[in-house]
């Protein structure tokens, strides 16, 4: 399976979202913010990104510009976690360089997909 790197600051939506991605054979790291976020993409090398737009420190739109303007993360892809539902929302994150977007509460079997789509 897949490294994720799971960028989210809300300690029970990480807690969930990683058990049931482990449970489905993937290594998952994780971050709390969207700095030490950019930061572990680099040094952990992921597979795909699951970043929440709604981060301290560095908000994920923000740190989505930062993965996709570096060379060493640039081809990593990124899915947008986010709770803000409307389409402009959804325009925001892909013009931020977010691969593709899915709103919260995660249903898990869609983001699944959308994984293996970006992930091969």
């Amino acid at each position: 399976m897949s490294k994720v790197l799971l960028v989210e600051d809300n300690e029970m939506n990480r807690d969930m979202l990683s058990r049931r991605l482990i449970r489905k054979g993937h290594e998952v790291v994780m971050a709390v913010n969207g700095q030490i976020g950019v930061d572990m993409a680099s040094s952990e090398s992921p597979d795909i990104i699951l970043l929440d737009m709604s981060l301290p420190i560095m908000d994920g739109w923000t740190a989505a510009k930062h993965l996709k303007a570096n060379p060493a993360t640039k081809d990593i892809p990124i899915i947008a976690l986010t709770a803000h539902a409307m389409a402009e929302d959804k325009e925001k994150a892909l013009a931020a360089g977010c691969d593709d977007y899915d709103t919260k509460p995660v249903e898990f079997k869609r983001l699944l997909e959308k994984m293996m789509v970006l992930t091969g």
